[in-house]
């Protein structure tokens, strides 16, 4: 008997168009599933949660952060509640009208500090005021 043994070379090369199929679809995976951080937090603070809100408009916007330890951050800044009124009488100036602000506040805390903070907001004049919510 008699075989006839061919001498072919094999194929030992990769084949790249199905590893770059999965890289992408790793790399889209990522890019979903990652988290953005926010920046503009300086406390952490868990907000409430509500089934419907309203959007916030973009006029002149004060935050009002209030944490755990009720330490309140007025834009940002650390101020004390009695002289927070003034602060935000320098902020807004004459723009009481056009002026919004949101309060942010851990749902942890004692909330007759958050009214006294509201209506220290609400006896400069400013109507329209927002609590946030997630």
């Amino acid at each position: 008997m008699r075989f006839n043994h061919l001498k072919e070379e094999e194929d030992y090369s990769l084949q790249l168009t199905s590893l770059i199929d999965v890289v992408f679809l790793l790399l889209i995976f990522f890019m979903v599933s990652t988290t953005f951080v926010d920046f503009t937090r300086r406390l952490d603070i868990q907000l409430p949660e509500a089934k419907k809100s309203n959007e916030v408009f973009e006029k002149k916007t004060i935050l009002i952060e209030i944490g755990l330890a009720k330490k309140i951050h007025l834009n940002g800044k650390l101020v004390k509640l009695e002289s927070m009124e003034s602060l935000i009488r320098l902020l807004v100036k004459e723009k009481i009208k056009s002026t919004t602000v949101t309060i942010k506040a851990d749902k942890r805390i004692d909330y007759g500090f958050v009214i006294k903070v509201l209506g220290k907001v609400f006896n400069l004049g400013i109507k329209d005021i927002a609590v946030a919510v997630k």
